[in-house]
């Protein structure tokens, strides 16, 4: 097994620890920051807006996945963070709700594109396939720190967990051997449905680039991630579930995003309509001197690339309609 904790040290009595699940968790906001940047060029607009509201969307999107866990945990009926609060604030022990970090980070989101008069829908569509892969890259976090995993299994793929972190019935080594156990690695399958499900999205967002009209790949996102995390959860013994049902809470959550997002699609493709709302059919890109400079390395080049792509295309589906 890999140590959780990369190195340590003591500076002036303060002791200093760098852990694997954060250095990932970083890794893979950053990774989603460069999808989403280039994402968001490609549709027209400036890609430095993504890493000006990443300001705003890390420290929301951490302090909303620690609430959720939090909560998430105590509703479950632990009475552990009742008992020790001050455990609330210790994050490098392990202890993110991906679905608490998705709805105050977008929170954050919203609030900066509202300040800046940018286009919501061009930005989530862009986010949509970005946010599953930056999941998926910071899942072999919890590799490392022993959890996610799912029940006993004796596929070849199935992973060792050791006593220290084995819960529930699973602890009692004398029906479940350390040895011999092996547990099905939830993770990894929500890492490789992140990955396809981005895969999809990419692909879409290229291959009909003319036709998909924006809110589509968000509700897209919606249904594949809620989708997705529903049959998870199915391999989630650790979830806590409702009442003395086998739904856990996330697993519900992830039912209403799934449903959501077919409301979404379709709704955006006219087939039902949600009171007086109507999406637009295009995307509202801010005027270039309003928008702020690239300032990331090669941003720049990036965007003259994919904006003289878009304003190409645009101009090509111009002069189509002229002739009609």
């Amino acid at each position: 097994m890999i140590d959780p904790v990369i190195f340590s040290v003591n500076v002036f009595g303060l002791q200093l620890t760098l852990h694997w699940y954060g250095v990932l968790v970083m890794l893979g906001v950053a990774v989603a920051g460069w999808l989403a940047e280039k994402e968001v060029v490609r549709r027209g607009e400036t890609g430095a807006h993504v890493w000006d509201a990443m300001v705003w969307v890390i420290p929301a999107g951490v302090i909303g996945a620690r609430l959720w866990y939090v909560v998430n945990a105590t509703f479950g009926g632990s009475r552990y963070y009742l008992e020790n609060p001050g455990q609330i604030l210790n994050i490098p022990q392990g202890g993110l709700h991906f679905f608490g970090g998705l709805l105050f980070g977008a929170i954050a989101l919203i609030y900066y594109l509202r300040r800046h008069k940018l286009d919501p829908w061009l930005f989530l569509d862009a986010i949509a396939p970005a946010a599953l892969v930056g999941q998926a890259v910071a899942r072999p976090a919890n590799f490392i720190n022993q959890e996610l995993y799912g029940p006993p299994t004796t596929l070849p793929w199935g992973i060792f967990i050791d006593a220290a972190h084995r819960i529930g019935e699973y602890a009692d080594l004398a029906r479940y051997p350390l040895e011999t156990t092996r547990f099905h690695p939830t993770f990894a399958y929500e890492m490789l449905w992140n990955f396809l499900a981005a895969a999809l999205l990419l692909w879409l967002g290229r291959r009909y680039a003319d036709r998909l009209k924006p809110a589509s790949l968000f509700g897209g996102w919606l249904v594949l991630a809620g989708v997705g995390r529903v049959l998870i959860e199915f391999f989630r013994p650790d979830q806590p579930k409702i009442a003395d049902t086998l739904i856990s809470y996330s697993a519900l959550v992830s039912f209403l995003m799934a449903v959501a997002g077919v409301i979404v699609l379709l709704a955006r493709f006219g087939k039902i309509k949600i009171g007086s709302f109507s999406f637009p059919d295009t995307y509202q890109v801010a005027p270039d001197a309003s928008a702020p400079a690239a300032t990331t390395p090669g941003a720049k080049k990036r965007e003259r690339e994919d904006l003289s792509t878009v304003r190409a295309r645009r101009a090509s589906r111009l002069k189509k309609a002229s002739r009609k």
